[in-house]
């Protein structure tokens, strides 16, 4: 196959997959707006959609790794106990008031360590990617770029991305709650973002995102029960 981002065949053919889901999901999100007046009516569309979204990429998947087990919120399907692909659709309330805040979150874990990670927007079509050992990207209009954590650490001067059921955490600088954790972790690797603070999430949420964060040089880690991801050097 031709190569569409630099990386491995594996991480194109994830990216495909992702590309073609993608097309039924921008559709969906057009639809979206027909229901505004009915948040249950939209609630359970977008619950559809995430099911429409498993069965869709699943049969691209299996083209990648015929053998490979399946996480997903709703859904966990056995493999061959070696390789497992972990998906989540990231910011799903967002897409249900027609928010563009949404992503995919796919990630190939091969035993017990996540090789290949991609978050990616459907609506901008933007993709964030990383293959363990071989730094993180962001791709968009037919140009990939390596990207980095941020190198602020003054608590003044950093913009912190919170998930958290609570009030807003007690922090200096610019705190932002997006409603999309998968991108969010993005933005740190990115440099768009300093840091993130969360509430405990379902691991196919953040599976992706944990291994962008590392391979642009931040950390991620929990503390105090919550999920806490960082370029390394903040003061939070």
């Amino acid at each position: 196959m031709d190569l569409l981002i630099k990386g491995s065949t594996e991480l194109n053919k994830m990216f495909a997959a992702l590309q073609n889901t993608a097309v039924g999901l921008r559709h969906d999100f057009g639809e979206i707006e027909h229901l505004q007046q009915s948040l249950k009516s939209a609630h359970d569309f977008v619950a559809k959609a995430s099911v429409r979204i498993e069965e869709s990429i699943l049969s691209d998947l299996q083209l990648v790794r015929p053998s490979a087990g399946l996480l997903t919120p709703n859904v966990t399907q056995q493999g061959d106990g070696r390789d497992e692909f972990v998906l989540a659709l990231s910011g799903a309330e967002n897409f249900v008031r027609g928010n563009s805040y949404f992503a995919i979150s796919l990630a190939l874990r091969t035993n017990g360590e996540t090789k290949i990670a991609l978050v990616y927007s459907p609506i901008d079509e933007r993709l964030y990617y990383a293959e363990a050992g071989n730094g993180a990207y962001v791709f968009s209009a037919y140009h990939s770029e390596k990207i980095h954590v941020s190198n602020l650490k003054e608590p003044a001067d950093l913009t912190i991305g919170y998930n958290t059921a609570g009030m807003r955490p007690l922090i200096q600088g610019n705190a932002r709650e997006t409603g999309c954790p998968a991108l969010d972790l993005a933005c740190v690797a990115a440099g768009k973002m300093d840091a993130f603070i969360s509430d405990p999430l379902d691991y196919a949420e953040m599976a992706a995102g944990d291994l962008l964060i590392r391979e642009a040089g931040g950390r991620i880690f929990e503390q105090g029960g919550d999920i806490v991801a960082t370029n390394g050097i903040a003061e939070l």
